[in-house]
């Protein structure tokens, strides 16, 4: 990683001096806009323990040096100053490899994206072809915005299956079988840029907390409704992973004991009742025409009384699953993602009385439930996100 722009390198101060102290107390807030992004002068000193007139004089320096940019904002009601780091020249990259696309953000270490691009890709498409077309697609990206390779610090990669930590590898059970068995290797030769993969609700959820309106809530969990139904966690402020990296595969939830067998091998299980896959055969008995997402979309917003029914069952079963797991981790907020939040409250609404169906009364009353702030975006968001911690961990 290189030195941030205004801050001497380590290793080139007088150890126990003021001006060493200082110093550390910079980095302290440097590293602190690294994890979180922009942030007010109040969270940057609840943040790093800080007082608040230190907070104040450090931003005030920094901001002579050009290490930071300020602006006023209002928050809880009362005016502040928003700080956020200014362009070190080290790009981070978000991949969020989809069903049917590759999206790709440029962003950098002061979370401010400098590029996006988006690809179709075809249903069932094949993954090594579809790495070369990113990694061909990122190497144009950085030819328009003459961006030099070595500014490039990873390629976050989000895959939409379970993944072990271990070993970077796609493990058996991801939504789209094509990725099972890629390694993190395989994608290192494609990309020829250090690589860091994640499952994408997972990203979601780190997305929400660093990119989103929601940044800085501490105990979240993000739902990804889609072909396949996965769940981030964000515990204690971060993302939580459990012992091999497997966790909120909320889909494989049994909801239905005498339900149709998964392709996981258990029965009933929440993706075999309310998945888009599931509502799209649905509503396609005794159609001609195909049914797509946009179709439940378009016909949801007309108020099509077949379409409002089937988002509700799916809906309802969905806020349960989530549910059985508020009871467990209390969060603070629940976020819906994936293609369907254009429905709004109606998919909301069912979601908000299955949680209250199958949360204690006080978690279901203080849990608040809202569509992401990110929409489409927050996967690759959360991609380039994994790689700006990863370097203020040292990992890059």
């Amino acid at each position: 990683m290189t030195a941030t722009p205004g801050l001497p390198p380590r290793g080139a101060r007088n150890p126990g001096s003021q001006g060493a102290l200082r110093h550390l107390n910079q980095e302290r807030l440097v590293e602190f806009l690294l994890a979180n992004g922009p942030s007010t002068q109040a969270e940057l000193a609840r943040g790093t323990g800080l007082s608040t007139a230190t907070v104040s004089n450090i931003v005030r320096d920094m901001a002579v040096k050009g290490v930071v940019a300020t602006s006023p904002v209002t928050s809880s009601g009362r005016r502040a100053l928003l700080v956020q780091l200014t362009d070190t020249g080290d790009i981070a990259v978000g991949v969020d490899f989809g069903r049917r696309h590759v999206r790709i953000v440029l962003s950098t270490l002061g979370y401010e994206v400098i590029a996006e691009e988006a690809m179709a890709l075809p249903l069932g498409y094949d993954v090594p072809g579809a790495v070369l077309q990113a990694a061909a697609l990122l190497d144009r990206m950085l030819v328009a915005g003459a961006h030099d390779r070595l500014s490039v610090l990873a390629v976050g990669i989000g895959i939409p299956g379970p993944i072990d930590r271990r070993t970077g590898t796609v493990l058996q059970g991801a939504i789209l079988p094509e990725w099972v068995g890629v390694r993190l290797r395989d994608l290192e030769e494609a990309f020829r840029f250090p690589v860091v993969v994640d499952n994408d609700a997972n990203l979601g959820a780190l997305a929400e907390v660093t990119w989103g309106a929601n940044r800085g809530v501490r105990n979240l969990i993000f739902v990804k409704i889609g072909t396949g139904i996965g769940a981030g966690l964000i515990l204690n402020g971060l993302p939580y992973y459990g012992f091999l990296g497997i966790t909120g595969e909320l889909g494989h939830t049994p909801v239905a004991e005498q339900g149709v067998i998964c392709r996981c091998g258990n029965r009933g299980c929440l993706e075999t009742i309310a998945s888009t896959s599931v509502m799209i055969e649905t509503l396609g008995h005794g159609v001609n025409a195909p049914v797509s997402t946009a179709d439940i979309l378009q016909r949801g917003r007309d108020r099509d009384p077949a379409v409002l029914r089937v988002v509700s069952d799916a809906g309802t079963a969905i806020g349960q699953a989530i549910g059985n797991i508020a009871n467990v981790i209390n969060p603070e907020l629940v976020l819906i993602g994936g293609p369907l939040v254009g429905l709004g409250d109606a998919l909301l609404g069912p979601i908000r009385r299955g949680i209250q169906r199958n949360a204690i009364p006080v978690i279901a009353e203080t849990t608040i439930v809202r569509i992401s702030s990110l929409g489409d975006r927050a996967e690759s968001l959360g991609a380039a996100a994994l790689v700006i911690q990863g370097a203020l961990d040292g990992n890059e």
